[in-house]
């Protein structure tokens, strides 16, 4: 490169605020629609919760990329379509550039120019590099301070085979790797090719990043000794479209969302090195790329239509990392389920300043009903044996640790000061509040925790039941029925006709009403003569905005659209409370409720973000969007094949090779045809008409009862 070559370091920026993000694994990458990393926006490659590369901008002739097309290929891979910049003295560009990028433990980036005019095109290609090894956090939050560093090892010169970096603190490292085929020059910040375009010619390179961790050094799962179409993801994703549901006819709107759905829970599982057979699924991109107790476990449990598998490897996996000790500042505890786990280097950035952090109320019972739940969907005896001695352990810390008073309630505090205020899914700082906008105080007993609490004993006494050990599902039978009663003596508030939030640290009800009502449905811990009460709430316009279920009321003096925990709309937690109305025979409340996010999935282009803004449907006639809202996110995307579970009202019990279904689907996503549900190892297809009238196609071994019983189980 001659020495008189000047880069243009400040291109203006691109006038498109749409990031674009790929996910793969624990890898993921967000950039600009040029396909260039760009220094200070939180942009760059990670892996394992650390960012290996924070620049990576690509220039013809020392100008940037000027942006015309993103395709989307896969959810880990997209092609930038970009032009070169004109040439002095001419008004239109010759050189088109594609870039294909592919993640997953690095990347790989192919880039073809294209030149489109009758003379031979000479242009020089670079890209300048940076690895700044961030941690996530500290990119999330904008906390990322220059120079904090010193990445070492950055190689340069002819001479040199490749770029790489390297940070080493505390005994760990995290480095990087760029290499390129046809070799290119390796300089201080950037590789170099020179470059000759035929006529009407191409011209193309191969550039792999590989990460390393700890002096290891990761090959990547899109290699370039194999065309792009036949790599390991790839191909897993192909089996996993392949194998599961298949959305044959319907409504043009509700089948783009159902497949939206289906591919990012596949782009979002997590493979585990280890344990090849166990799969698991991550909470959601791009800042959850990692195993979360409660995220996880709802995610499987809503995605066990489509993959039964996401279920079982998720226990599988939680069960491995169950608390043995008591940490005040993991919050690790016996039995407890964890809360989330982090693979960084920063650990001091982390919650509990550990990997694994414990910090959470409601993780643990619901790994005891997602056990039940799994044996129902086909799961074997012997892999739900095996997670049994996990759910007594769980059992035992919501006797031992989760009711710390003895009230026969399930609380929480945190420990220190290192760990979340609230525990609960809403576990923002501010939360949970009295309907004034007070703050509740710790120790705070959530009533939808109390909720699971009673769907895991429950859970509990069908799994003894079904192994034979009567007086086991007698014991967890009653302790129940007794949480039961109390629940709905202590929490019910007569005079406004729902249940508290919450009990605070003095006992006193807490009492917004907020979308937590619903979970408590769902599980079916509300008194069937309150739960009309609490229906009427939920689709009240103080609660319903025409396009799902705030968190919390309008009418609460916490209440603000466009927060995060008091007055949003969460699509999973919507869904959860259209289960918890169909279970108890709110046919026509829960249609409106799953209707309501349906066409919010349709106005985002079928796939749902983590969250939206509360405004009422009739104030900006499309749903508003959240700022930071995750997408693709686990649960958001199990949402719409819960709801369908849910309006098929599909029930199965593979231990009697039977599944029930007696369908309420409104007319308005009529006619339907679902192919190739997975009920077990028993493949089940449904052909809703437009009349709602169903026919059903199983094999032999799959005795399919329609119009059977409605409900789970009694109440």
């Amino acid at each position: 490169m001659s020495e008189q070559w000047t880069f243009d370091d400040n291109p203006p920026v691109d006038d498109s605020r749409t990031a674009v993000t790929l996910v793969e694994g624990s890898s993921f990458c967000i950039g600009q629609p040029s396909g260039d990393i760009r220094p200070g926006p939180p942009h760059g490659l990670f892996f394992k919760d650390t960012r290996i590369l924070s620049r990576w901008e690509m220039r013809v002739d020392g100008h940037p990329l000027q942006p015309l097309l993103v395709e989307h290929q896969d959810p880990f891979a997209a092609t930038f379509v970009c032009r070169a910049r004109p040439r002095n003295g001419r008004a239109d560009a010759t050189v088109l550039v594609r870039r294909r990028r592919s993640v997953g433990e690095g990347m790989r980036e192919d880039v073809v120019l294209e030149n489109l005019s009758g003379e031979a095109a000479g242009c020089v290609v670079t890209i300048l590099v940076d690895a700044d090894f961030a941690d996530l956090f500290e990119v999330k939050q904008d906390r990322v301070a220059a120079g904090t560093r010193r990445v070492t090892g950055q190689a340069t010169g002819q001479a040199s085979d490749a770029f790489q970096a390297e940070y080493r603190w505390m005994g760990q490292s995290r480095g990087v790797r760029v290499t390129a085929e046809p070799r290119p020059e390796y300089l201080p910040g950037l590789i170099s090719f020179q470059v000759v375009v035929p006529a009407h010619g191409r011209w193309q390179a191969t550039v792999q990043v590989q990460p390393s961790v700890n002096d290891v050094l990761f090959p990547g799962r899109h290699s370039d000794t194999e065309p792009v179409c036949e790599t390991a993801p790839h191909r897993q994703l192909s089996t996993w479209r392949e194998q599961g549901p298949r959305y044959a006819s319907g409504p043009p709107g509700l089948l783009g969302t159902l497949r939206q759905s289906q591919e990012d829970l596949g782009v979002l599982r997590i493979f585990d090195a280890r344990h090849p057979e166990r799969v698991a699924v991550a909470a959601g991109a791009p800042w959850f790329m990692s195993l979360f107790g409660r995220d996880s476990l709802l995610a499987a449990w809503m995605a066990l239509p489509v993959d039964p598998a996401l279920a079982l490897g998720t226990l599988q996996t939680l069960a491995n990392y169950q608390g043995e000790v008591v940490n005040p500042l993991t919050e690790e505890q016996p039995g407890r389920i964890m809360h989330e786990m982090r693979t960084g280097m920063q650990t001091e950035l982390m919650l509990g300043g550990a990997h694994v952090y414990y910090g959470t109320a409601d993780a643990t019972p619901l790994f005891v009903m997602l056990l039940d739940e799994v044996s129902r969907w086909g799961a074997s005896r012997d892999e739900v044996a095996a997670l049994l001695p996990a759910a007594d352990r769980a059992l035992d810390w919501i006797r031992d640790y989760g009711d710390g008073d003895g009230d026969g309630f399930v609380e929480y505090r945190r420990a220190t000061d290192r760990g979340l205020v609230n525990q609960g899914w809403k576990d923002s700082w501010d939360s949970v509040s009295f309907a004034s906008g007070q703050l509740a105080e710790a120790p705070i007993a959530l009533a939808e925790v109390q909720g699971y609490t009673y769907a895991a004993y429950r859970a509990r006494a069908r799994l003894a039941a079904s192994a034979g050990d009567t007086p086991a599902a007698e014991h967890w039978s009653e302790r129940a029925l007794k949480l039961k009663r109390r629940f709905n003596d202590t929490f019910w508030l007569a005079d406004r006709g729902y249940y508290a939030m919450a009990l605070d640290g003095d006992k006193r009800p807490v009492d917004a009403l907020a979308s937590n009502v619903g979970h408590c449905l769902w599980t079916g811990i509300v008194d069937d003569d309150k739960a009309g009460r609490v229906a009427a709430h939920l689709l009240s316009p103080d609660m319903f905005s025409g396009w799902g279920i705030r968190t919390l009321a309008a009418s609460m003096g916490a209440y603000n659209p466009m927060s995060y925990h008091n007055g949003s709309v969460w699509p999973h937690d919507t869904a959860i409370a259209v289960a918890g109305l169909m279970r108890y025979g709110f046919v026509d409340e829960a249609s409106r409720a799953a209707q309501a996010i349906l066409d919010a999935a349709e106005a985002f282009g079928g796939r749902l973000p983590e969250l939206f803004c509360g405004f009422d449907r009739s104030r900006f006639g499309v749903p508003v969007s959240y700022p930071t809202s995750c997408s693709p996110q686990a649960w958001a995307a199990a949402t719409p094949i819960f709801l369908l579970r849910t309006l098929l009202r599909l029930e199965p019990s593979v231990s009697d090779s039977g599944v029930d279904v007696s369908p309420v689907v409104p007319e308005s996503l009529l006619p339907l045809r679902v192919e190739r549900l997975r009920i077990g190892a028993h493949p089940l297809s449904l052909d809703l008409g437009a009349d709602g009238t169903c026919r059903a196609e199983a094999g032999e071994a799959l005795t399919v009862r329609l119009g059977g019983r409605a409900l789970p189980d009694d109440r």
